[in-house]
Protein backbone atom coordinates (compact mmCIF):
# COMPACT_ATOMS: atom_id res chain seq x y z
CA UNK A 1 0.00 0.00 0.00
CA UNK A 2 1.03 3.77 -0.61
CA UNK A 3 0.57 6.68 1.85
CA UNK A 4 1.41 10.52 0.09
CA UNK A 5 1.36 13.31 1.91
CA UNK A 6 -1.86 15.47 1.82
CA UNK A 7 -2.53 18.59 3.45
CA UNK A 8 -6.42 18.56 3.00
CA UNK A 9 -6.57 15.29 4.82
CA UNK A 10 -4.44 16.02 8.28
CA UNK A 11 -5.74 12.67 9.98
CA UNK A 12 -4.33 10.46 7.73
CA UNK A 13 -1.10 8.49 9.62
CA UNK A 14 2.17 9.84 8.98
CA UNK A 15 3.96 7.00 8.05
CA UNK A 16 1.41 5.73 5.79
CA UNK A 17 1.03 8.91 4.19
CA UNK A 18 4.51 8.93 3.16
CA UNK A 19 5.25 4.94 1.84
CA UNK A 20 4.43 3.03 -0.81
CA UNK A 21 3.62 -0.69 0.81
CA UNK A 22 3.69 -3.60 -0.76
CA UNK A 23 0.64 -6.35 -1.19
CA UNK A 24 1.50 -9.61 -0.08
CA UNK A 25 1.21 -12.56 -2.71
CA UNK A 26 1.20 -10.40 -6.05
CA UNK A 27 4.34 -11.96 -7.50
CA UNK A 28 3.38 -14.82 -9.74
CA UNK A 29 5.61 -17.48 -8.84
CA UNK A 30 7.26 -19.87 -12.48
CA UNK A 31 8.92 -22.90 -11.34
CA UNK A 32 8.95 -24.93 -15.00
CA UNK A 33 12.05 -23.55 -16.77
CA UNK A 34 10.87 -24.13 -20.26
CA UNK A 35 7.74 -22.21 -19.22
CA UNK A 36 9.58 -19.16 -17.86
CA UNK A 37 11.80 -18.87 -21.41
CA UNK A 38 8.64 -19.11 -22.99
CA UNK A 39 6.74 -16.26 -20.93
CA UNK A 40 10.54 -14.13 -21.38
CA UNK A 41 10.28 -13.93 -25.30
CA UNK A 42 6.20 -12.83 -25.45
CA UNK A 43 4.77 -11.55 -22.03
CA UNK A 44 5.28 -8.38 -20.50
CA UNK A 45 6.35 -7.73 -16.91
CA UNK A 46 4.32 -5.83 -14.84
CA UNK A 47 4.13 -3.57 -11.28
CA UNK A 48 0.91 -2.90 -10.01
CA UNK A 49 -0.08 0.28 -8.88
CA UNK A 50 -3.04 1.33 -7.14
CA UNK A 51 -4.64 4.59 -5.24
CA UNK A 52 -6.50 4.04 -1.88
CA UNK A 53 -8.91 7.04 -2.04
CA UNK A 54 -12.06 5.26 -0.13
CA UNK A 55 -13.23 2.27 1.54
CA UNK A 56 -10.88 0.05 3.54
CA UNK A 57 -7.51 -1.12 3.46
CA UNK A 58 -8.96 -4.89 2.90
CA UNK A 59 -11.07 -3.90 -0.44
CA UNK A 60 -8.30 -1.73 -1.76
CA UNK A 61 -5.86 -5.20 -1.45
CA UNK A 62 -9.09 -7.08 -2.76
CA UNK A 63 -9.32 -4.80 -5.50
CA UNK A 64 -5.04 -5.19 -6.29
CA UNK A 65 -5.25 -8.48 -5.86
CA UNK A 66 -7.97 -9.06 -8.39
CA UNK A 67 -6.06 -6.27 -11.25
CA UNK A 68 -2.87 -9.12 -10.74
CA UNK A 69 -5.17 -12.11 -11.84
CA UNK A 70 -6.50 -9.75 -14.57
CA UNK A 71 -2.83 -9.22 -15.62
CA UNK A 72 -1.85 -12.85 -15.25
CA UNK A 73 -5.09 -13.65 -17.24
CA UNK A 74 -4.22 -11.24 -19.75
CA UNK A 75 0.00 -13.72 -19.66
CA UNK A 76 1.69 -11.15 -17.93
CA UNK A 77 4.46 -11.79 -15.14
CA UNK A 78 3.36 -9.69 -12.20
CA UNK A 79 6.66 -8.63 -10.04
CA UNK A 80 5.11 -6.42 -7.70
CA UNK A 81 2.20 -4.79 -6.42
CA UNK A 82 1.93 -1.39 -4.92
CA UNK A 83 -1.43 0.78 -3.17
CA UNK A 84 -0.79 4.90 -2.13
CA UNK A 85 -3.22 6.17 0.49
CA UNK A 86 -4.62 9.37 -0.02
CA UNK A 87 -7.44 11.92 -0.27
CA UNK A 88 -8.11 11.50 -4.13
CA UNK A 89 -6.40 9.97 -7.02
CA UNK A 90 -3.79 13.31 -8.48
CA UNK A 91 -5.45 14.92 -11.33
CA UNK A 92 -2.15 14.99 -13.40
CA UNK A 93 -0.28 11.90 -12.74
CA UNK A 94 -2.58 9.41 -10.98
CA UNK A 95 -0.33 9.01 -8.20
CA UNK A 96 1.05 12.17 -7.69
CA UNK A 97 4.95 13.30 -8.82
CA UNK A 98 6.40 12.34 -5.70
CA UNK A 99 5.25 9.14 -6.04
CA UNK A 100 5.22 8.77 -9.44
CA UNK A 101 8.94 9.16 -9.52
CA UNK A 102 9.42 6.52 -6.45
CA UNK A 103 7.62 4.50 -8.71
CA UNK A 104 9.98 4.58 -11.57
CA UNK A 105 12.54 4.05 -9.12
CA UNK A 106 10.96 0.41 -8.23
CA UNK A 107 10.39 -0.21 -11.76
CA UNK A 108 13.59 0.05 -12.89
CA UNK A 109 14.87 -2.22 -10.24
CA UNK A 110 12.27 -4.90 -10.83
CA UNK A 111 13.30 -4.93 -14.56
CA UNK A 112 9.55 -4.18 -15.51
CA UNK A 113 8.20 -3.36 -18.65
CA UNK A 114 4.61 -2.08 -18.17
CA UNK A 115 3.05 -0.34 -14.88
CA UNK A 116 -0.70 -1.53 -14.75
CA UNK A 117 -3.10 1.33 -12.81
CA UNK A 118 -5.83 0.26 -11.15
CA UNK A 119 -8.71 2.51 -12.52
CA UNK A 120 -9.28 4.48 -15.59
CA UNK A 121 -6.41 7.05 -16.65
CA UNK A 122 -7.67 9.88 -18.32
CA UNK A 123 -5.09 10.61 -21.31
CA UNK A 124 -2.83 12.97 -19.79
CA UNK A 125 -2.55 11.07 -16.91
CA UNK A 126 -0.95 8.31 -18.83
CA UNK A 127 0.84 10.18 -20.89
CA UNK A 128 2.62 12.46 -17.77
CA UNK A 129 2.77 8.90 -15.97
CA UNK A 130 4.74 7.34 -18.52
CA UNK A 131 7.45 10.27 -19.16
CA UNK A 132 8.35 9.83 -15.58
CA UNK A 133 8.32 5.97 -15.32
CA UNK A 134 9.95 5.87 -18.72
CA UNK A 135 7.70 2.30 -19.56
CA UNK A 136 4.35 1.80 -21.28
CA UNK A 137 1.24 2.39 -18.32
CA UNK A 138 -1.66 0.94 -18.88
CA UNK A 139 -4.82 1.25 -16.79
CA UNK A 140 -7.91 -1.12 -15.89
CA UNK A 141 -9.75 -0.68 -18.67
CA UNK A 142 -7.25 -1.35 -21.28
CA UNK A 143 -6.10 -4.82 -19.37
CA UNK A 144 -10.12 -6.09 -19.16
CA UNK A 145 -10.34 -4.71 -23.24
CA UNK A 146 -6.80 -7.01 -23.83
CA UNK A 147 -8.29 -9.84 -21.99
CA UNK A 148 -11.28 -9.92 -23.97
CA UNK A 149 -9.72 -9.34 -27.41
CA UNK A 150 -7.83 -12.94 -26.34
CA UNK A 151 -10.95 -14.72 -25.75
CA UNK A 152 -13.47 -13.84 -27.95
CA UNK A 153 -13.93 -17.19 -30.80
CA UNK A 154 -17.21 -15.38 -32.24
CA UNK A 155 -17.49 -12.92 -35.31
CA UNK A 156 -19.41 -11.14 -33.72
CA UNK A 157 -17.80 -11.11 -30.02
CA UNK A 158 -14.45 -10.17 -31.87
CA UNK A 159 -16.27 -7.15 -33.56
CA UNK A 160 -17.38 -6.39 -30.16
CA UNK A 161 -14.36 -6.27 -28.67
CA UNK A 162 -12.84 -4.41 -31.46
CA UNK A 163 -15.49 -1.54 -30.98
CA UNK A 164 -14.88 -1.13 -27.37
CA UNK A 165 -11.28 -1.14 -27.73
CA UNK A 166 -11.31 1.61 -30.74
CA UNK A 167 -13.97 3.71 -28.93
CA UNK A 168 -11.25 3.40 -25.79
CA UNK A 169 -8.37 4.00 -28.27
CA UNK A 170 -9.82 7.26 -29.65
CA UNK A 171 -9.58 9.92 -27.09
CA UNK A 172 -6.30 8.31 -26.58
CA UNK A 173 -4.53 8.38 -29.88
CA UNK A 174 -1.21 10.61 -29.47
CA UNK A 175 2.25 10.32 -31.36
CA UNK A 176 5.93 11.35 -30.72
CA UNK A 177 8.43 13.58 -32.29
CA UNK A 178 7.23 15.28 -35.88
CA UNK A 179 4.61 12.18 -36.20
CA UNK A 180 2.32 14.53 -34.83
CA UNK A 181 2.82 17.78 -37.42
CA UNK A 182 3.46 16.20 -40.39
CA UNK A 183 1.51 17.41 -42.97
CA UNK A 184 -0.28 15.21 -45.87
CA UNK A 185 -0.66 18.43 -48.28
CA UNK A 186 1.81 19.58 -50.96
CA UNK A 187 4.17 17.59 -52.56
CA UNK A 188 4.56 16.12 -48.89
CA UNK A 189 1.62 14.16 -49.90
CA UNK A 190 3.91 11.74 -51.23
CA UNK A 191 2.94 12.80 -55.15
CA UNK A 192 -0.62 11.67 -54.84
CA UNK A 193 -1.44 14.18 -57.96
CA UNK A 194 -4.34 15.97 -58.63
CA UNK A 195 -6.85 16.08 -55.80
CA UNK A 196 -4.66 15.21 -53.28
CA UNK A 197 -2.61 19.17 -52.26
CA UNK A 198 -4.11 20.97 -50.32
CA UNK A 199 -3.63 21.77 -47.14
CA UNK A 200 -3.82 18.46 -45.41
CA UNK A 201 -4.71 16.83 -42.21
CA UNK A 202 -1.88 16.41 -39.36
CA UNK A 203 -1.35 12.23 -38.79
CA UNK A 204 -3.40 12.41 -35.99
CA UNK A 205 -6.20 13.79 -37.63
CA UNK A 206 -5.80 10.74 -40.35
CA UNK A 207 -5.70 8.32 -37.45
CA UNK A 208 -8.91 9.86 -35.93
CA UNK A 209 -10.90 9.70 -39.07
CA UNK A 210 -10.10 6.20 -39.72
CA UNK A 211 -10.83 5.01 -36.04
CA UNK A 212 -14.00 6.86 -36.69
CA UNK A 213 -14.72 4.96 -40.32
CA UNK A 214 -14.16 1.75 -38.60
CA UNK A 215 -15.94 2.29 -35.65
CA UNK A 216 -19.42 3.31 -37.55
CA UNK A 217 -18.56 0.22 -39.74
CA UNK A 218 -18.51 -2.45 -36.90
CA UNK A 219 -21.41 -0.72 -35.33
CA UNK A 220 -23.75 -1.32 -38.52
CA UNK A 221 -22.35 -4.96 -38.81
CA UNK A 222 -22.69 -5.69 -34.98
CA UNK A 223 -26.22 -4.44 -35.57
CA UNK A 224 -26.96 -6.52 -38.80
CA UNK A 225 -25.32 -9.62 -36.56
CA UNK A 226 -27.64 -9.19 -33.86
CA UNK A 227 -30.64 -9.14 -36.12
CA UNK A 228 -30.37 -13.10 -36.22
CA UNK A 229 -30.46 -13.90 -32.09
CA UNK A 230 -33.33 -11.20 -32.26
CA UNK A 231 -35.60 -13.65 -34.65
CA UNK A 232 -34.68 -16.48 -33.08
CA UNK A 233 -36.08 -14.52 -29.74
CA UNK A 234 -39.16 -13.75 -30.73
CA UNK A 235 -39.57 -17.24 -32.22
CA UNK A 236 -39.27 -18.62 -28.74
CA UNK A 237 -41.61 -15.64 -27.63
CA UNK A 238 -44.35 -16.44 -29.97
CA UNK A 239 -44.05 -20.27 -28.48
CA UNK A 240 -44.33 -18.85 -25.37
CA UNK A 241 -40.67 -20.68 -24.14
CA UNK A 242 -39.78 -18.98 -20.60
CA UNK A 243 -36.42 -17.54 -20.80
CA UNK A 244 -33.80 -17.47 -17.84
CA UNK A 245 -30.30 -16.36 -18.21
CA UNK A 246 -27.35 -16.97 -16.14
CA UNK A 247 -25.42 -13.89 -14.87
CA UNK A 248 -22.94 -13.36 -12.30
CA UNK A 249 -19.21 -11.94 -11.07
CA UNK A 250 -16.45 -13.45 -13.83
CA UNK A 251 -15.52 -16.71 -12.91
CA UNK A 252 -18.27 -17.09 -10.33
CA UNK A 253 -19.00 -20.43 -11.89
CA UNK A 254 -21.86 -19.62 -14.52
CA UNK A 255 -21.07 -22.06 -17.03
CA UNK A 256 -19.94 -24.78 -14.69
CA UNK A 257 -23.80 -24.32 -13.50
CA UNK A 258 -24.91 -24.22 -17.32
CA UNK A 259 -23.76 -27.58 -17.29
CA UNK A 260 -24.68 -28.96 -14.20
CA UNK A 261 -28.11 -28.16 -15.31
CA UNK A 262 -28.43 -28.94 -18.36
CA UNK A 263 -25.32 -31.10 -19.56
CA UNK A 264 -24.31 -28.68 -22.01
CA UNK A 265 -20.77 -29.05 -22.27
CA UNK A 266 -19.96 -25.60 -22.21
CA UNK A 267 -16.35 -24.46 -21.94
CA UNK A 268 -15.30 -24.07 -18.20
CA UNK A 269 -12.07 -22.96 -17.42
CA UNK A 270 -10.55 -21.59 -13.94
CA UNK A 271 -10.19 -18.06 -15.78
CA UNK A 272 -11.27 -14.53 -15.74
CA UNK A 273 -13.71 -13.84 -18.44
CA UNK A 274 -13.78 -18.19 -20.17
CA UNK A 275 -17.10 -17.47 -21.58
CA UNK A 276 -17.75 -14.00 -23.73
CA UNK A 277 -20.05 -15.32 -26.79
CA UNK A 278 -23.69 -16.27 -24.60
CA UNK A 279 -24.55 -20.25 -25.43
CA UNK A 280 -28.29 -21.07 -25.09
CA UNK A 281 -29.08 -24.27 -24.15
CA UNK A 282 -32.80 -25.78 -23.42
CA UNK A 283 -33.60 -27.29 -20.28
CA UNK A 284 -36.35 -28.76 -18.90
CA UNK A 285 -37.74 -28.14 -15.29
CA UNK A 286 -38.65 -31.23 -12.06
CA UNK A 287 -42.27 -31.17 -13.94
CA UNK A 288 -41.34 -31.30 -17.64
CA UNK A 289 -41.70 -27.35 -18.23
CA UNK A 290 -39.01 -26.44 -21.51
CA UNK A 291 -37.23 -23.33 -21.13
CA UNK A 292 -34.04 -21.77 -22.07
CA UNK A 293 -30.93 -21.26 -20.05
CA UNK A 294 -28.33 -18.55 -21.24
CA UNK A 295 -24.88 -18.70 -20.27
CA UNK A 296 -23.52 -14.53 -20.20
CA UNK A 297 -20.65 -12.93 -20.16
CA UNK A 298 -19.00 -12.25 -16.73
CA UNK A 299 -19.12 -8.83 -14.77
CA UNK A 300 -16.18 -7.27 -13.03
CA UNK A 301 -15.88 -4.21 -11.04
CA UNK A 302 -15.40 -1.12 -13.63
CA UNK A 303 -16.30 -3.02 -15.82
CA UNK A 304 -15.49 -0.47 -19.03
CA UNK A 305 -18.31 1.39 -20.75
CA UNK A 306 -16.86 0.75 -24.12
CA UNK A 307 -17.63 -3.03 -23.29
CA UNK A 308 -20.99 -2.44 -21.78
CA UNK A 309 -22.52 -0.46 -24.85
CA UNK A 310 -20.08 -2.80 -27.86
CA UNK A 311 -21.92 -5.55 -25.93
CA UNK A 312 -25.22 -4.59 -25.57
CA UNK A 313 -26.93 -6.53 -28.15
CA UNK A 314 -25.43 -9.59 -26.66
CA UNK A 315 -26.77 -8.20 -23.02
CA UNK A 316 -30.16 -7.36 -24.11
CA UNK A 317 -30.79 -11.24 -23.96
CA UNK A 318 -30.52 -10.74 -20.09
CA UNK A 319 -32.81 -7.64 -20.02
CA UNK A 320 -35.84 -9.39 -21.77
CA UNK A 321 -35.31 -12.41 -19.79
CA UNK A 322 -38.05 -14.13 -17.36
CA UNK A 323 -35.52 -14.47 -14.44
CA UNK A 324 -31.87 -13.79 -14.05
CA UNK A 325 -30.00 -16.80 -11.81
CA UNK A 326 -27.66 -14.24 -10.50
CA UNK A 327 -24.33 -16.48 -9.20
CA UNK A 328 -22.23 -15.37 -6.47
CA UNK A 329 -18.85 -16.89 -5.93
CA UNK A 330 -19.08 -17.68 -1.94
CA UNK A 331 -15.36 -18.45 -1.87
CA UNK A 332 -14.13 -15.24 -3.01
CA UNK A 333 -12.77 -12.44 -0.12
CA UNK A 334 -15.39 -10.20 -0.71
CA UNK A 335 -18.80 -11.31 -2.49
CA UNK A 336 -20.69 -8.56 -1.84
CA UNK A 337 -18.81 -6.55 -3.91
CA UNK A 338 -19.76 -9.15 -6.38
CA UNK A 339 -23.27 -8.76 -5.97
CA UNK A 340 -23.14 -4.76 -6.02
CA UNK A 341 -21.07 -4.90 -8.84
CA UNK A 342 -23.23 -6.82 -10.87
CA UNK A 343 -26.35 -5.38 -9.74
CA UNK A 344 -24.73 -2.04 -11.08
CA UNK A 345 -24.30 -3.55 -14.46
CA UNK A 346 -27.71 -5.23 -14.75
CA UNK A 347 -29.05 -1.34 -14.13
CA UNK A 348 -26.82 -0.12 -17.00
CA UNK A 349 -28.22 -1.90 -19.54
CA UNK A 350 -32.08 -2.20 -18.51
CA UNK A 351 -32.28 -5.36 -16.50
CA UNK A 352 -33.31 -4.23 -13.11
CA UNK A 353 -36.79 -5.10 -13.35
CA UNK A 354 -36.13 -8.33 -14.31
CA UNK A 355 -36.79 -11.06 -11.67
CA UNK A 356 -33.54 -12.34 -9.61
CA UNK A 357 -32.66 -15.34 -8.36
CA UNK A 358 -29.45 -15.24 -6.26
CA UNK A 359 -27.52 -18.19 -6.09
CA UNK A 360 -24.46 -18.27 -3.89
CA UNK A 361 -21.98 -20.80 -5.68
CA UNK A 362 -18.80 -23.11 -4.39
CA UNK A 363 -19.55 -23.87 -1.28
CA UNK A 364 -17.46 -26.50 -0.65
CA UNK A 365 -14.77 -24.43 -0.77
CA UNK A 366 -16.43 -21.58 0.86
CA UNK A 367 -16.05 -20.25 4.37
CA UNK A 368 -19.29 -21.44 6.69
CA UNK A 369 -19.41 -17.47 8.83
CA UNK A 370 -18.99 -15.76 4.73
CA UNK A 371 -22.40 -18.02 3.58
CA UNK A 372 -24.19 -17.53 6.83
CA UNK A 373 -23.67 -13.86 6.13
CA UNK A 374 -25.06 -13.85 2.86
CA UNK A 375 -28.07 -15.85 3.69
CA UNK A 376 -29.18 -13.35 5.91
CA UNK A 377 -27.96 -10.20 3.74
CA UNK A 378 -29.50 -11.77 0.55
CA UNK A 379 -33.06 -13.68 1.98
CA UNK A 380 -34.37 -16.33 -0.62
CA UNK A 381 -30.71 -17.22 -1.86
CA UNK A 382 -29.55 -20.31 -2.62
CA UNK A 383 -26.68 -22.31 -2.05
CA UNK A 384 -25.05 -24.84 -4.53
CA UNK A 385 -21.93 -26.60 -5.63
CA UNK A 386 -21.70 -26.82 -9.37
CA UNK A 387 -18.64 -29.18 -9.28
CA UNK A 388 -20.19 -31.42 -6.20
CA UNK A 389 -23.85 -31.16 -7.52
CA UNK A 390 -24.95 -29.89 -4.28
CA UNK A 391 -28.13 -28.06 -3.77
CA UNK A 392 -28.93 -27.69 -7.40
CA UNK A 393 -32.25 -30.16 -7.21
CA UNK A 394 -33.23 -26.69 -4.77
CA UNK A 395 -32.45 -24.27 -7.78
CA UNK A 396 -34.20 -26.63 -10.38
CA UNK A 397 -37.54 -26.29 -7.95
CA UNK A 398 -36.93 -22.79 -7.61
CA UNK A 399 -36.09 -21.86 -11.02
CA UNK A 400 -39.06 -23.43 -11.85
CA UNK A 401 -41.57 -21.70 -9.09
CA UNK A 402 -40.26 -17.87 -10.84
CA UNK A 403 -41.14 -18.69 -14.00
CA UNK A 404 -44.09 -17.09 -15.41
CA UNK A 405 -47.26 -19.27 -15.40
CA UNK A 406 -48.82 -20.42 -18.60
CA UNK A 407 -52.38 -18.59 -18.52
CA UNK A 408 -54.32 -21.52 -20.57
CA UNK A 409 -54.99 -24.73 -19.19
CA UNK A 410 -57.25 -27.13 -21.08
CA UNK A 411 -58.64 -30.98 -21.22
CA UNK A 412 -59.06 -32.30 -24.26
CA UNK A 413 -58.70 -35.46 -26.20
CA UNK A 414 -56.37 -35.50 -29.31
CA UNK A 415 -57.46 -37.66 -32.01
CA UNK A 416 -54.37 -40.12 -32.30
CA UNK A 417 -53.09 -39.05 -35.64
CA UNK A 418 -52.32 -36.08 -34.09
CA UNK A 419 -49.65 -37.28 -31.82
CA UNK A 420 -48.02 -33.83 -32.44
CA UNK A 421 -49.96 -31.65 -30.93
CA UNK A 422 -49.47 -33.98 -27.74
CA UNK A 423 -46.06 -33.95 -28.14
CA UNK A 424 -45.65 -30.05 -28.44
CA UNK A 425 -48.16 -29.74 -24.83
CA UNK A 426 -45.23 -31.83 -23.48
CA UNK A 427 -42.65 -29.41 -25.02
CA UNK A 428 -43.87 -26.16 -24.65
CA UNK A 429 -46.53 -26.89 -22.05
CA UNK A 430 -46.62 -28.24 -18.72
CA UNK A 431 -48.73 -31.86 -19.00
CA UNK A 432 -50.56 -32.42 -16.00
CA UNK A 433 -52.34 -35.66 -16.79
CA UNK A 434 -52.31 -37.79 -19.97
CA UNK A 435 -54.58 -40.52 -20.44
CA UNK A 436 -55.02 -42.97 -24.17
CA UNK A 437 -59.10 -43.65 -24.39
CA UNK A 438 -60.77 -45.01 -27.09
CA UNK A 439 -60.66 -41.65 -29.32
CA UNK A 440 -57.03 -40.68 -28.62
CA UNK A 441 -55.02 -38.66 -26.24
CA UNK A 442 -57.00 -37.31 -22.86
CA UNK A 443 -54.68 -34.46 -22.29
CA UNK A 444 -54.81 -31.85 -19.41
CA UNK A 445 -52.10 -29.46 -19.27
CA UNK A 446 -51.32 -25.65 -19.49
CA UNK A 447 -50.52 -24.62 -22.89
CA UNK A 448 -49.45 -20.97 -24.65
CA UNK A 449 -52.57 -19.46 -26.34
CA UNK A 450 -51.67 -19.78 -29.51
CA UNK A 451 -51.61 -23.77 -28.88
CA UNK A 452 -54.42 -24.11 -27.35
CA UNK A 453 -55.95 -22.98 -30.58
CA UNK A 454 -54.50 -25.54 -32.42
CA UNK A 455 -55.68 -28.23 -30.30
CA UNK A 456 -58.99 -26.67 -30.06
CA UNK A 457 -58.78 -26.89 -33.92
CA UNK A 458 -57.85 -30.15 -33.99
CA UNK A 459 -60.37 -31.25 -32.43
CA UNK A 460 -63.00 -29.72 -34.08
CA UNK A 461 -65.04 -28.34 -31.28
CA UNK A 462 -63.85 -26.15 -28.45
CA UNK A 463 -61.88 -27.35 -26.29
CA UNK A 464 -62.32 -27.14 -22.50
CA UNK A 465 -60.78 -24.15 -20.58
CA UNK A 466 -59.97 -24.08 -17.14
CA UNK A 467 -59.41 -20.94 -14.64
Amino acid sequence: MSTVFDEQQPDLDLEERHALRRVAGLSTELQDISEVEYRALRLERVVLIGVWAEGSLASAENSLRELSRLAETAGSEVLDGLIQRRSRIDAATYVGSGKARELADIVAAAGADTVICDGELTPSQLRRLESVVQVKVIDRTALILDIFAQHARSREGKAQVELAQLQYMLPRLRGWGESLSRQAGGRVAGGGGIGTRGPGETKLETDRRRLRARISRLQRDITDMSAGRKVQRGQRRRRDVPSVVIAGYTNAGKSSLLNALTGAGVLVEDALFATLDPAVRRAVTPSGRGYTLTDTVGFVRHLPHQLVDAFRSTLEETAEADLIVHVVDGSDAEPEAQIAAVRGVLAEIGAAHVPELVVVNKIDSADPVVLQGLRAREPGSLSVSARTGAGLGALRDAIEAALPRLDVQVKVTVPYRRGDLVARAHAEGEVLAAEHVADGTLLEARVPPALAAQLEAAVGDRVQVQA
